[in-house]
């Protein structure tokens, strides 16, 4: 018996008998491995069962094993036998399993290319998707596209009706050319023949002897050939099925194996159907039990890294609510949750479908396409990454503003650093990055900001403060040149100009930081606002990174009003709406199923495209020391600055404006007093970009000139005139105090030694 092992123990055989029974006696504690099996299928210590037996028991186990052709081994024990038992079965295994199941799943798979071909072949003869997409059509109802169906079938049967009439012409003419070959050809050569003679270039013979050699020679190639295609088409045929099954079949799981882990289905309008059906949605489930297919406006067709599919779906059922059950349906699709993209589309119950292939996440974007070489113009967007498609992005500049947010470390600050180098590149644009925080993320970039602010002391808050101010008057200043030069908003051509409205891109990084801020945060959180409503058309972009934008760490007129969001993996849906709009959660746009870690670099966007919502995996910039890619990005835009022929950026400080109020109130003010009421608009229309101006009221600048100079405006009359001798009196008091102070800090000078 060729799969039972003689056993040894110690230094003395086992009874025969009992060796052929599987039974070793005590101390059969080893097994001896030079005997064990040459497949190696008895390993010492491993127990598929335990449990305690009769002898009958026994005897009865031992007779149906052995009878299985399986072999048992146990250990007897005095008294009781505990039957420690490992079965073999050569017939099982697991190699020859997966094997076998391979053969059969490619047997398989051919036979559902036949089947494929039958189908498709009925299809053809029998006009069977037209009549599928009429019966659809009827039972939702849509006569407009059950009109369209209807027109076409019978077009298609009017061509097919005229293929049929025109195959006995097509016959004819086929005949009459081969009559006109086999008389044709003869009588060449005959002709051929005749000259040949009468030249005396040849023989008659000759001619015909060659003609005939030639004829022999193709009818031989002719017979070679077929010979050796009759034997290969067998192998063709079976090849094409195979690849026909391959491509419209899936193997049922039972014909799957273990060494075929990374199976992949095919998506196509079956492998949607059923995934929608699986959905448990009543309207899907009514209409496919009543044997109507589902309407794709759109078949399951490739499109880039993915599959594309438009579907319209049964009446009642709408598109958002299938995006709602997203996962499910990646369940049904064989795909992960983020591989998955269900959108509405031009109607409620227009499905647009999109899914990725398995894995496409894994690719990445690739390198920066600008790390070689190249400019930017703002006006036509700066590189981001790609879509999940494959196809480049870029993220629109001019007339935007963004948002960009996500979880600590999955890299929203890597999508500003791409942004930030874009604009970089573009020799007429001016950058200013602030960050409320001590990291070393756009150091790269101070040689090329007009405004770098770094640091979360009070000091550098205020630095920021600052400069929100500046830029908030330039929106101011910019309002004006626009109406100056009377167009709505900044152009290429205006701002290459020089007048001043060049494209400014203003980075605020870890915004959350400063908003929060105790000090300054309410006066920069409203600046913030006021810029993002108002400076998008004068050539102000402003680039607001965050980690989630909630009502106490970033203002909703912020999110509001920037167009552009970059959503990296967030949290919930209060953080994903307020990166990608009100709804976006509800609507399946959704950065709550980004994987943190997993998809780092990866986030949903909106505003880039014509689409809702792109799934983006971001150009990653590296600015660490071994490898910094940025600094060679900031040196080649200094030089393109300097062709243009000017200063680099930061070599004139930006100033920022400071107004003196007595000095203001003396210039406009005439000989004779002036109502405080009628002061305000005095002072705006001296300086019609200084902001305290703006907001000023009579009020509020009589408190002004009582608490901060001194000057107590009386009521008169109930019109609290501001006398201009008062005012200057000030001044002079002012002046003269501030002299006085200069003389006693510089009165006494130190001895020489």
């Amino acid at each position: 018996m060729d799969n039972v092992h003689k056993l040894h123990n110690n230094d003395h055989d086992e009874n025969p008998q009992d060796v052929a029974q599987g039974i070793v006696h005590e101390p059969a504690e080893r097994i001896d491995p030079d005997t064990a099996d040459a497949a190696g299928e008895l390993i010492d210590g491993e127990v598929i069962e335990g449990e305690v037996l009769s002898a009958e028991e026994s005897a009865e186990l031992d007779r149906r094993l052995n009878n299985r052709g399986a072999v048992v081994l146990r250990r007897a024990v005095t008294g009781t036998q505990v039957a420690t038992r490992a079965v073999v079965n050569v017939s099982t295994h697991d190699r020859t399993k997966s094997a076998g199941k391979v053969v059969l799943r490619e047997s398989f798979t051919v036979v559902q290319g036949v089947e494929s071909w039958a189908k498709r072949l009925w299809d053809a003869s029998t006009m069977g998707t037209y009549r599928r997409q009429i019966k659809a059509a009827e039972a939702v109802g849509d006569r407009e596209e059950l009109k369209e169906w209807t027109d076409r079938k019978e077009m298609a049967t009017e061509r097919r009706h005229r293929r049929l009439m025109d195959l006995p012409k097509l016959a004819w003419g086929v005949l009459k050319v081969g009559v006109a070959m086999v008389a044709g050809v003869p009588l060449l050569v005959l002709v051929i023949a005749i000259l040949t003679k009468a030249t005396g270039n040849g023989s008659f013979t000759g001619v015909w002897l060659g003609f005939f050699g030639v004829i022999g020679f193709v009818i031989a190639a002719v017979a070679f050939i077929w010979g050796l295609f009759s034997i290969a088409l067998p192998f063709l045929l079976v090849l094409a099925a195979w690849r026909e099954g391959k491509r419209r079949a899936e193997p049922p799981a039972w014909l799957v194996t273990t060494a075929d882990a990374e199976w992949d289905v095919a998506i196509d309008e079956t492998t949607i159907a059923k995934a929608l059906d699986a959905l448990r949605i009543a309207s899907i489930t009514q209409y496919l039990k009543s044997g109507l297919k589902l309407q794709f406006i759109t078949p399951a067709r490739v499109d880039g890294r993915g599959t594309h599919a438009v579907v319209r779906l049964p009446a009642g059922v709408t598109a958002e609510l299938i995006a709602k059950r997203r996962t499910q349906l990646a369940t049904g699709l064989h795909r992960a949750a983020k591989e998955v993209w269900p959108t509405t589309g031009s109607e409620a119950g227009i499905l647009d479908l999109w899914i990725a292939d398995k894995g496409a996440l894994a690719e990445g974007a690739g390198e920066y396409p600008l790390l070689a070489g190249g400019l930017v113009d703002v006006f036509k967007g700066v590189p981001a990454g790609k879509t999940l498609r494959g196809d480049a992005i870029t993220a629109p500049v001019m007339e935007r503003n963004t948002i960009t947010g996500g979880m600590p470390g999955q890299g929203k600050s890597s999508a500003a650093r791409a942004m930030m180098a874009g604009c970089a590149l573009d020799p007429t644009a001016e950058l200013r990055i602030w960050v409320p925080d001590t990291n070393f993320d756009f150091e790269v970039f101070k040689p090329r900001c007009a405004s770098y602010v770094m640091g979360a002391d009070d000091d550098s808050i205020a630095a920021i403060r600052d400069q929100l101010v500046n830029v908030h008057e330039e929106v101011q200043r910019r309002g004006e040149r626009l109406l100056k030069y009377e167009v709505p908003a900044v152009t290429r051509e205006l701002a290459s100009t020089g007048v001043g409205l060049h494209p400014l891109v203003c980075l605020l990084e870890e915004a959350h930081v400063a908003i929060q801020d105790g000090t300054y945060g309410k006066e920069i959180s409203k600046l913030l606002v006021d810029i993002v409503k108002l400076g998008r058309k004068r050539g102000i972009h402003m680039i607001v990174s965050t980690q989630a934008p909630t009502k106490e760490s970033m203002p909703r007129d912020v999110t509001r009003n920037c167009s552009n969001g970059i959503a990296f993996a967030v949290g919930d849906h209060v953080a994903n709406d307020g990166l990608l709009g009100q709804g976006a959660y509800r609507a399946g746009h959704r950065a709550t199923e980004l994987i943190p870690g997993t998809d780092r670099g990866t986030a949903v966007v909106k505003g880039f495209s014509g689409e809702r919502s792109e799934i983006v995996q971001w150009y990653y910039l590296d600015v660490s020391k071994g490898n910094d890619q940025v600094t060679p990005i900031i040196q080649r835009s200094l030089e393109a600055i300097a062709k243009l022929g000017k200063p680099a950026p930061g070599s004139v400080p930006v100033e920022i404006e400071t107004r003196d109020l007595l000095t203001d109130l003396n210039q406009v003010l005439g000989d004779d007093p002036v109502a405080v009421a009628d002061v305000p608009a005095l002072l705006k229309r001296l300086a019609p970009t200084w902001t305290p101006y703006q907001s000023l009221t009579g009020k509020a600048l009589r408190e002004t000139l009582a608490t901060d100079h001194g000057i107590k405006v009386p009521s008169t009359g109930n019109r609290y005139p501001i006398d201009p001798a008062t005012v200057r009196d000030a001044l002079v008091r002012r002046q003269q105090g501030s002299e006085t102070a200069d003389d006693s800090d510089g009165g006494t000078e130190p001895l020489a030694s």
